[in-house]
């Protein structure tokens, strides 16, 4: 498949993504560590099928100092032994929080349960807003066909300047 349209290239989608950025600059400036966000964003966009954002988010995992064992093994974090019990609830949420038509029920109160165990309300609000981020960023990229392969860490942040 060919790229449908390029966002960055057309003034109105210029425009939106420069604030869609913005709201994703917020997500980055929470009690988060930056290797976290870009894990859970991995797992979102890996579930979603988006290559651009499989791409964007495995080089920005690198760059925050993930190593390729863990980097490789989001896809299959329930069956290892590299993430911790905090990083396993924020996983299990990303994965609840984006199969919403596969699990009528959205997160379980099992997953909320252990996500309030390891996180204060500060990051959760984080967790729950960079779900739905990286959810609508993956629906805008797959739409478009926009490909991954290309990425460079650090290559957005002039959308938030």
């Amino acid at each position: 498949m060919e790229p449908r349209f390029d966002m960055f290239q057309n003034e109105f989608g210029v425009k939106f993504t420069k604030r869609f950025a913005g709201a994703g600059l917020l997500v980055q400036q929470s009690p988060l560590s930056r290797a976290m966000l870009e894990l859970v964003s991995l797992r979102v966009s890996q579930i979603n099928g988006c290559g651009w954002c499989v791409d964007m988010h495995t080089q920005e995992a690198a760059a925050a100092g993930e190593s390729a064992t863990r980097i490789n093994l989001v896809a299959a974090w329930r069956e290892t032994t590299v993430f911790t019990e905090a990083e396993q609830a924020a996983l299990a949420f990303a994965e609840e929080g984006t199969r919403l038509a596969d699990a009528y029920t959205g997160v379980s109160d099992d997953t909320w349960s252990q996500v309030r165990k390891h996180y204060d309300d500060d990051e959760i609000a984080a967790l729950v807003s960079l779900v739905a981020l990286v959810n609508a960023a993956n629906r805008l990229a797959v739409t478009v066909h926009h490909k991954g392969g290309s990425y460079e860490p650090g290559m957005l942040d002039a959308m938030t300047n």
